[in-house]
């Protein structure tokens, strides 16, 4: 049983969408017990950062995921939500990957948001190795939809570059991420769903 991470995010209708298709029974939740008994968490999220954290206090969500033990997958928002810190409210994270989130600069020749479809590594990936990445080339096109972006760290398993270079890929013990959206990256993504399930 995959459990989708229900808080005040959009986007949790294509993630189950993707598992539907893939055959694998989920549910959304907010429920800490259901969370913690699942096999694996997929935290996704569209939305704001401050509104995000806020819900997952009142919850009590904030503690329940740190403390997960079973691989996780935030994608998006979720993903950076488990940094330290966000610009996006000035808002104080999850604190999973120890990195901060910086909105992308203005730029002449290049537009705020970063959408559509990029590589996931400009360069090729440290992380090619990962599980999360067979069967999977570090410079397939995957598609992006975001302001924000996860400065690079040492947890970082892949490095776009759109602007200034950015974390498109973390992992840490059971926790994994990507800045991009695995649901809405064709067959790259369903590959890459796939193997977060295979974990």
């Amino acid at each position: 049983m995959i459990a989708i991470v229900k808080y005040n995010a959009g986007n949790i209708g294509s993630i189950t969408n993707a598992l539907n298709r893939l055959g694998v029974d989920n549910i959304v939740t907010d429920d800490p017990k259901e969370l913690q008994a699942a096999d694996k968490v997929i935290f996704p999220g569209v939305g704001e950062a401050s509104t995000a954290m806020k819900y997952l206090k009142e919850r009590g969500l904030d503690k329940v995921i740190k403390e997960l033990t079973q691989p996780v997958l935030g994608i998006c928002l979720g993903m950076q939500l488990m940094c330290t810190y966000s610009e996006e409210g000035s808002t104080d994270c999850l604190g999973i990957f120890d990195t901060i989130v910086k909105k992308f600069p203005d730029n002449p020749t290049l537009k705020v948001p970063h959408m559509g479809w990029n590589n996931i590594a400009s360069e090729p990936s440290n992380g090619s190795s990962s599980p999360l990445l067979k069967n999977i080339d570090s410079q397939d096109d995957v598609y992006y939809v975001h302001s924000y972006y996860a400065v690079p760290n040492e947890d970082s398993l892949a490095v776009c570059n759109y602007i200034n270079p950015f974390a498109s890929m973390m992992n840490k013990g059971n926790f994994y991420a990507t800045q991009f959206h695995p649901e809405k990256s064709a067959q790259v993504g369903e590959q890459l769903l796939t193997n977060f399930l295979n974990l």
